[in-house]
């Protein structure tokens, strides 16, 4: 990160959320559903699939994790009403894995239940290392009554790729992403070589047994090994989707993604909660500061 963009970074930090709202929309569809829907609309027309998220997690009441339950019950009606090509993705933490496991489990069978009398999908986000086992529990606990559930593997983590092997089946559907949390090197990988190898190696896992790989990353040269890999095997396109967050630049490899005939689902949160997930997505990518300053000029 440069000198100047570190510098713009502590400034927006401590800026008011007013002020930090150009460079957050970059990457939020904005505080409400209404904004969200017309950002999956217009994603929809250029050939993207997409998934939503209320942004938030570690909620500390249960008023608060029953609220969130029945926004995301909400959403799966207004997918349908506007038949978009859109799913849902859910942190447990945000739903009261942490507070009560009885209010945790009726708010999750709430969405569940949702999610199958709209014939949709639900992904499961995979949240830091304490609740990698219990994320994994769930999943399995639920992917026999209901088989659009997907999960997370994170490939960090040294346990991931195990892990693909053991719930290798048909109905397997699985993220995988690279993670973003800051675990022990006891139990995460470290170096970024070593980290685009296991998510190589879980990806040809998943595709080699009988599940279904959504392909997380926006790692460009990762993306044309992956890529590369799928060709030489013919796997069919409907065994897996490639994933990227909304607003992070890819140049125009998306574009050439779906001019194969792939999948490609933008993955968009939003919510109240986007100040603190706009400040991580603009520590993670640097250069989107200089984007989005150039094309506030522009328009100025």
């Amino acid at each position: 990160m440069s000198w100047v963009n570190i510098g713009i970074l502590s400034l927006i930090s401590n800026l008011p959320k007013w002020m930090v709202h150009p460079f957050a929309k970059t990457y939020v569809a904005g505080e409400t559903t209404e904004n969200t829907i017309q950002v999956v609309k217009k994603l929809n027309k250029l050939g993207y699939a997409c998934t939503v998220d209320i942004l938030g997690e570690h909620i500390q009441s249960p008023a608060e994790a029953e609220k969130i339950t029945k926004d995301y019950c909400s959403l799966y009606s207004v997918i349908d009403k506007e038949t978009l090509n859109c799913n849902i993705s859910i942190k447990l933490t945000h739903i009261g894995l942490e507070l009560d496991e009885k209010l945790f489990e009726n708010n999750f069978q709430q969405i569940i239940r949702h999610a199958e009398s709209y014939n949709n999908f639900l992904r499961i986000d995979m949240e830091n290392s304490p609740y990698t086992q219990k994320t994994i529990d769930l999943y399995k606990k639920n992917i026999s009554s209901y088989g659009k559930i997907g999960i997370v593997l994170q490939a960090y983590l040294k346990r991931s790729l195990k892990d693909a092997k053991t719930l290798s089946a048909p109905s397997f559907n699985t993220r995988i992403c690279k993670g973003i949390y800051n675990e022990p090197s006891n139990i995460a990988l470290k170096d970024r070589k070593e980290i685009q190898d296991n998510f190589f190696l879980i990806t040809k896992q998943v595709l080699s047994g009988e599940g279904f790989a959504a392909i997380a990353t926006h790692d460009i040269p990762l993306i044309d090994r992956i890529e590369t890999w799928i060709e030489q095997n013919n796997i069919s396109n409907n065994r897996f989707e490639f994933q990227v967050l909304y607003g992070v630049p890819m140049g125009n490899r998306l574009k050439q993604l779906l001019d194969k005939g792939y999948t490609v689902r933008q993955y968009i949160p939003f919510g109240p909660d986007w100040f603190d997930y706009s400040l991580r997505r603009l520590k993670e990518n640097p250069k989107i500061i200089s984007y989005v300053l150039a094309n506030l000029v522009r328009k100025r």
